[in-house]
């Protein structure tokens, strides 16, 4: 294997350079606890260091500083907006509506919930994984206290319409949580256009350290904390702060959002190239989820009928191309995905599912690499079927 052809981006991306070097003197020099800023000079630089990355967070989705709390990640930002407002809100009523097609972050937690009495109402996902906000709407009632619904979907890519299911929610008197972990820094993300009153984001999906997140909380939204103890992040999280991982995941944001268009437009022409190719040059391929802009920019979900994904995957990573057969937080789960189940995705093809997800880095001589490979291993795999054209 000569080379590396990274294409699993929605899995997790590599850390920028620049990001890395912003991190390093944390490492080793400026290393102390950001708690102690009144009574160390290296804590207060440190301290100052994390304040600039909230600042860099709040600007890219057009927040203010105080509403961002650093988390571990999108999990426990998910967990954190779910179960925090459920218990801060249950004097008003016990019902949240969401997705079949969310993240597992999600669906665990609302989960959870209904054990503590909660009433969990899932809206239907059309064909292409799209929420209709209309049934948003009606689903609403008067015991309604929060509708968590992704801004894209991890899997498929589909771009869901969070403005409009904000300002429903807006106008209902009803909180909009928005997992937004595979959009920020990726498309135009404003809380304030978007309606949003809470939001999760994880560093690793846009070139940033892994194990770092944030969740942002609108001002004056009541949520009960989920970590508690010595009263970091403003009493919201409780715990040491990641610092190192913090400041990268800063200037992971700042960096997205200065670059954020050039790379949307490029990754996006490089999707629609691939689309063209690997439809033209493979017989019965379907794309799962929406075409063009209403989908993710580096996300490819497509069905290759008459091949079973993992075999595929394992030749292609023996070629040196990584690319992904669903969720990476599910790996290992030999179960069909929920998602592609819940838009209805015939059962045969369940399991004939590759995601090809690109990044900032890939060049279009990869696109060509991984098509001409796809094909071929195709063909292959096809040809051993005692199925496939009898």
């Amino acid at each position: 294997m000569s080379r590396i052809i990274y294409l699993d981006h929605a899995a997790t991306t590599p850390v920028d350079k620049r990001v890395f070097k912003k991190m390093k003197p944390y490492f080793t020099e400026l290393f102390a606890n950001p708690a102690t800023r009144w009574t160390s000079s290296i804590s207060k630089k440190v301290d100052e260091a994390v304040e600039e990355a909230r600042k860099n967070v709040a600007v890219l989705i057009n927040a203010l500083p105080e509403e961002i709390v650093f988390t571990s990640g999108g999990t426990e930002s998910d967990n954190t907006a779910l179960k925090g407002v459920a218990f801060a809100n249950r004097d008003k009523g016990n019902e949240i509506i969401t997705t079949q097609v969310e993240h597992e972050a999600v669906l665990k937690a609302v989960e959870r919930l209904q054990d503590f009495g909660f009433v969990i109402k899932y809206v239907p996902v059309d064909r292409e994984g799209f929420v209709d906000p209309d049934d948003i709407k009606k689903l609403i009632t008067s015991k309604t206290i929060l509708v968590s619904i992704m801004h894209a979907n991890n899997e498929i890519g589909t771009i869901e319409p969070v403005r409009e299911i904000g300002a429903i929610c807006r106008e209902r008197d009803v909180l909009f949580h928005t997992d937004a972990v595979q959009t920020v820094a990726h498309i135009p993300v404003d809380v304030e256009q978007m309606n949003i009153d809470l939001l999760s984001l994880s560093s690793h999906k846009f070139y940033g350290p892994k194990g770092v997140g944030a969740l942002y909380i609108r001002k004056d939204v009541p949520i009960v904390p989920y970590m508690d103890g010595g009263g970091h992040e403003r009493g919201f999280r409780s715990g040491t702060l990641n610092s190192t991982g913090i400041i990268g995941l800063g200037e992971a944001a700042k960096l997205g959002k200065e670059e954020q268009k050039q790379r949307e437009n490029r990754i996006a022409e490089f999707r629609d190239v691939f689309l063209a190719k690997i439809v033209k040059e493979i017989p019965d391929v379907y794309l799962n989820g929406p075409e063009g802009g209403r989908r993710l920019p580096g996300n490819i979900s497509i069905v290759i009928q008459g091949i079973r994904n993992e075999p595929l995957l394992v030749i292609l990573n023996e070629k040196g191309i990584i690319a992904g057969g669903g969720s990476a937080c599910s790996a290992g789960k030999k179960n069909p995905s929920h998602v592609l189940e819940a838009i209805g995705v015939p059962e045969e093809d369940l399991f004939s599912v590759i995601r090809i997800t690109i990044g900032k880095d890939n060049k279009q001589e990869d696109i060509d690499f991984i098509v001409k490979n796809i094909k071929e291993t195709t063909n292959q795999l096809r040809a051993l079927s005692p199925f496939w054209g009898k």
